[in-house]
């Protein structure tokens, strides 16, 4: 069963991309628990930063063992297979977990939303409607950023494909250097490429910010690119340390939102983003959030069934049923 369950995970990735409610129940200060978790280098592991550094120190309710993952390729295996309970994921990979192993991965948090920025080197790009006619460079062909921006381009009256082209790559690595080769001029790409590259380039700038653009169009639900999911079997068996690590979790994104120079160094030193400078840069522009509860579970929803009605196959085939949030 598990290698049937591992199989379908490998078809599925290919399809993957890359201020909330406060969790209002005390800690246990006497029940400790041993809780496994995976974080993503990047945008998605950012807000664990002070729950890393105070875990070291043992000033923490439970016992936490954090694996440092680079892509996350890496983590359904590792979910499944019960070597980690907990994982930092982009929204959608949360979805397709949910349906692969028939609804045995929870969403316990949103803790990212949009990450995603229009990046132009002509100075020209002000608005949506000033990409009408041009080029857009990114990588994820069939992936959350090209759902995203499919989305708002729609929304905003301009046809991809006919009013606005898109022009794919496999890696933001290789649109860095279009960029700098001067072979692109417009491109979309994610924290924390968006900030090297707008270090490293001198003629390139922030030209629109996704989260504001999606904002504007007026939806009731937000952006959310990374999600906090766990086994729903440890979640079950472990409430009370699950309910503490939540309380921890959310003074960690608070604390790196409010210390960005510490937080930024913090991030080098664990391996999230290995430039301090450029990670100083990119923490406000990640969206880091605590959102838990009811208001998960709208965001949430509403993110995933616009990204469904583009390709259904993005979230696992089906939009999840309502045992796919943790709501205490």
């Amino acid at each position: 069963m598990i290698k049937k369950i591992f199989y379908l995970l490998i078809i599925l990735i290919f399809l993957i991309g890359c201020g909330g409610s406060t969790y209002q129940v005390e800690p246990p200060i006497n029940d400790v628990g041993e809780i496994n978790i995976g974080v993503l280098r990047g945008p998605t592991g950012l807000g664990m930063l002070h729950l890393m550094k105070e875990n070291e120190q043992n000033n923490t309710q439970n016992n936490y063992h954090f694996n440092i993952l680079g892509s996350p390729d890496e983590i359904p295996s590792l979910l499944i297979q019960g070597a980690i309970d907990l994982a930092a994921v982009p929204s959608n990979l949360a979805s397709v977990l949910y349906n692969v192993t028939k609804g045995e991965i929870q969403a316990i948090a949103i803790n990212t939303l949009g990450v995603l920025h229009i990046m132009d080197t002509t100075s020209e790009i002000n608005q949506i409607e000033d990409l009408r006619g041009r080029t857009i460079f990114l990588s994820g062909l069939g992936a959350v950023p090209e759902f995203v921006l499919n989305y708002i381009l729609n929304m905003n009256g301009l046809i991809p494909g006919e009013d606005v082209f898109l022009s794919f790559r496999s890696e933001h690595t290789e649109i860095a250097a279009l960029l700098t080769e001067g072979e692109a001029s417009i491109a979309l790409l994610p924290e924390p490429f968006a900030t090297t590259v707008f270090n490293n380039i001198e003629s390139v700038n922030f030209a629109l910010d996704l989260t504001e653009e999606w904002n504007k169009i007026g939806e009731d639900y937000a952006l959310v690119m990374g999600v906090l999911v766990g086994r729903r079997d440890f979640i079950e068996q472990n409430k009370e340390q699950i309910i503490s690590f939540l309380h921890e979790y959310e003074i960690s994104i608070n604390f790196v939102n409010e210390n960005i120079e510490e937080a930024a160094q913090l991030a080098v030193d664990f391996g999230i983003i290995p430039n301090a400078n450029i990670a100083t840069m990119a923490i406000p522009r990640s969206n880091l959030v605590f959102i838990t509860g009811n208001t998960m579970k709208t965001y949430l929803e509403g993110f995933l069934n616009v990204i469904y009605n583009e390709n259904p196959m993005s979230v696992g085939g089906n939009m999840p049923t309502n045992n796919f949030f943790f709501i205490d």
